[in-house]
């Protein structure tokens, strides 16, 4: 009789808890829906409204103040530019930030104080990053309103989310991979570079595409440090004809970005240059969606090849 009385109990306890997970996951699904939704309509309304502008002039022209000839060139190129020197700069500084304090880094109060900095970092507003980038690269360094400052600016900005990211991916390693490599005889820099890295790669590769996918729509620094609003040339080539057939000019070369451009054209009340930003809106969501898109299929293919 008294285990029929705990069976009992035990059968209300599981239904109760199936009940809270019907709750959640009904809640879970409805917040997904209106995200989703939400998400297509702005999409949709963007795809109306830009969908017209878009061609191949509209990509190939300067700006304008006559709304039918203007395009994205200065814009698109600027942004390009300026997205190279924020991956060449953070992604290797930020992987090798985070494999130093996950398995080099000594565990005492120093490190805990670093880690817990680097975690706030990731929420601080992109605005500080700007006031900061402005104070020390465009006055204290002299590298002016280029794109090299804005580069770096945006380094600065997704640094922190590029150590956390490869933190989290190496903890997901499981422990017998660094026991087997140590008791073949390798050290900790052939276990990390041999298994750690490999093993945690596509995981490091998903937040380096969120940072990088953040940071290009990022417009705040972007103007703090000095970006142009109007811009009708292109920086100089990164590409020479004589040796060494590399330049490094356009690195100090003034610039604008997209989002920057649509600012421009959503402040001005004709309803042409309205057009003309939704349709740079729709080119930037679609390279948005296109890097994260590039981190799933690399991410499958990279856990495709890994055999635990």
């Amino acid at each position: 009789m008294n285990e029929e009385k705990k069976l009992e109990e035990l059968r209300v306890v599981i239904a109760r808890h199936r009940r809270w997970d019907l709750i959640f996951l009904i809640a879970g699904v409805l917040a997904l829906m209106i995200a989703l939704l939400t998400f297509m309509a702005l999409f949709t309304q963007m795809l109306i409204d830009g969908m017209p502008r878009l061609s191949w002039d509209f990509f190939t022209s300067f700006p304008s103040r006559r709304p039918e000839s203007a395009g994205i060139l200065s814009a698109w190129v600027g942004t390009t530019l300026v997205m190279l020197v924020t991956a060449i700069s953070a992604v290797p500084l930020g992987i090798a930030a985070g494999v130093y304090l996950e398995e080099y880094a000594p565990k005492n109060l120093f490190t805990e104080l670093i880690e817990i900095n680097v975690t706030n970092l990731a929420g601080v507003p992109s605005i500080i990053y700007g006031l900061l980038a402005l104070g020390l690269f465009v006055y204290q360094l002299g590298l002016g309103q280029s794109i090299l400052a804005a580069g770096l600016t945006l380094a600065l900005l997704i640094l922190p989310i590029v150590i956390v990211a490869t933190r989290e991916a190496i903890r997901t390693i499981p422990i017998v991979i660094r026991e087997g490599s140590y008791a073949l005889g390798a050290t900790k820099w052939e276990t990390v570079a041999d298994h750690l890295l490999p093993y945690s790669a596509p995981g490091i590769l998903t937040g380096v595409i969120i940072g990088l996918a953040r940071a290009i729509g990022e417009t705040a620094p972007i103007i703090t440090i000095g970006a142009l609003t109007f811009i009708a040339f292109l920086p100089p080539s990164p590409i020479k004809n004589e040796f060494p057939f590399i330049s490094f000019e356009w690195l100090a070369a003034p610039f604008t970005v997209m989002p920057i451009q649509m600012f421009n054209w959503v402040s001005r009340p004709e309803e042409e240059f309205q057009s003309n930003a939704a349709a740079a809106g729709l080119i930037l969501v679609v390279m948005t969606l296109a890097m994260n898109a590039l981190a799933i299929y690399l991410r499958y293919r990279m856990r495709k090849k890994i055999k635990w």
